[in-house]
């Protein structure tokens, strides 16, 4: 009951910050509309170059950006708020009313579970009302897909709002981390058209691993290892995030 108000607590304060609106709501919306237009959803034809793994580029996008929805809330606006919370004596305060650091975590992996939703359905619906793209294969498996994303995510973002000291730093780092992933993690240009080094670099953002165990539940590509590698990831940021957990 205690994490739960605390998470609604959360969740309020959350809304109060118009960052958090900007990239959980609107900013992966703009940017595939942006992409819709520019690409459309043709797949390659016979004797072209193979890109987008072979799909239409709306029916690649899709499901990528429901990754995408997932890494905004978490890598950017968890982590500034946690430090901006830190700061401000919030976090101390909890401190001083028996509240754990687990229980922190647990507010802020639900609050990122609702805001990431939340984003994911608008994102579903607008993308339905302006475009022609192949259905996900299974709604319940993309679904068990997203709550895999928002608690690997939401571990990331904790971890990243545990060791950033300021609301501004963990802003920069959160951006900085984000726009990386957006750029080389499968969300922004065909993988197919990066450099070596470029998709070297891909292979260790987590959002690469997400958009992969996505469309596998989307579309029914193979996602390779990328289960592994994103659990992972989950477990050691959830590991470092508890063990380097500061109140003040």
């Amino acid at each position: 009951m205690k994490t739960l108000q605390l998470a609604w607590v959360e969740l309020k304060l959350f809304l109060r910050e118009p960052l958090t609106v900007v990239f959980s709501l609107a900013l992966p919306l703009i940017i595939l509309f942006v992409l819709g237009g520019v690409f459309g959803n043709e797949p390659s034809g016979p004797g072209e170059e193979l890109i987008y793994r072979g799909v239409g580029p709306m029916s690649y996008y899709v499901p990528a950006y429901l990754a995408l929805v997932v890494a905004s809330v978490s890598v950017i606006s968890i982590p500034t708020h946690l430090a901006g919370n830190r700061e401000r004596g919030v976090l101390k305060r909890f401190h001083a009313s028996s509240i754990g650091a687990w229980e922190v975590a647990a507010a802020e992996l639900a609050v990122a579970f609702v805001l990431s939703l939340a984003s994911g359905i608008l994102l579903l619906i607008a993308a339905n009302l302006v475009y022609d793209f192949q259905p996900a294969d299974s709604m319940l498996a993309v679904f068990g897909v997203f709550a895999v994303l928002v608690v690997g995510f939401a571990s990331f973002g904790i971890f990243l709002g545990a060791v950033l000291p300021t609301a501004r730093a963990a802003q920069a780092v959160g951006m900085l981390v984000w726009f990386v992933m957006l750029f080389l993690g499968g969300a922004g240009p065909p993988p197919e058209v990066l450099t070596d080094v470029m998709r070297q670099v891909a292979d260790f953002t987590p959002l690469w691993h997400a958009v992969l165990i996505t469309q596998e539940a989307w579309l029914g590509l193979d996602a390779g290892l990328s289960w592994l590698v994103f659990g992972a990831i989950t477990i050691v940021s959830a590991v470092l995030a508890l063990r380097f957990f500061r109140w003040e």
